[in-house]
């Protein structure tokens, strides 16, 4: 099934909130309904990514500078957005993101303190005019996510599943970037679609799923 014009779904919320997991789920409901669509991820969706991806994650708490921080996640998505996200649209296709440029805004504005208006700027000129058709924004409690991320790194031993510098950050900075998450929700109620992720895998998935149905039917 190939839809005119493709749609953009990101995926965000805090760390241990089961987004990448229900990414993979809508994956499969998607493939077995033949819709043409393309899975990626800010950052590390391109090669250039991959190392703008470790540069930011690998490391120590305060190994990179909060600016450069900033300014390396916009890098990433204007290769992103040029080379993968709009080819796909263009092409007609669903692209499923997981994160995008409110992760920016949370993360680095809210949570680090970056002048929104700055980060708006830069979220902007990087997303080279492109806007999410559908944020869901799986919620957790800080707590809750921390536990889960935390049995993720004892259960596996693949990189992806092990702490990251992000992942040392405090609990004043996790609940900053919950509460910045629900605000900017609330402020764009349209796009946004808040699930609570505190419940079951299949109950969050359900959610998703009714959401999803209602833009691509």
């Amino acid at each position: 099934m190939n839809m005119q014009p493709g749609k953009l779904i990101t995926f965000e919320g805090i760390d241990g909130s089961g987004k990448t997991t229900q990414l993979r789920l809508l994956e499969q409901y998607l493939a077995a309904r033949g819709f043409e669509f393309i899975s990626t991820r800010e950052p590390g969706g391109t090669d250039l990514g991959l190392k703008i991806r470790a540069a930011l994650l690998d490391g120590a708490k305060g190994s990179v500078e909060p600016l450069a921080e900033l300014l390396l996640y916009a890098a990433d998505r204007a290769h992103h957005v040029r080379r993968v996200i709009m080819p796909a649209l263009d092409a007609g296709k669903l692209v499923l993101s997981d994160r995008f440029y409110d992760a920016t805004t949370v993360y680095q504005g809210y949570a680090r303190g970056f002048d929104l208006g700055l980060v708006r700027y830069l979220n902007d000129l990087a997303a080279g005019g492109i806007r999410p058709d559908l944020t869901l924004l799986f919620d957790i409690d800080v707590e809750t996510g921390w536990q889960r991320t935390h049995k993720r790194s004892l259960e596996n031993n693949d990189s992806e599943s092990q702490p990251n510098r992000l992942d040392q950050e405090s609990h004043d900075f996790r609940q900053r970037v919950r509460e910045a998450y629900l605000e900017i929700a609330a402020l764009e109620p349209d796009r946004f679609r808040v699930i609570d992720a505190a419940g079951t895998i299949e109950h969050s998935c359900e959610r998703m799923i009714t959401e999803v149905a209602r833009l691509v039917n």
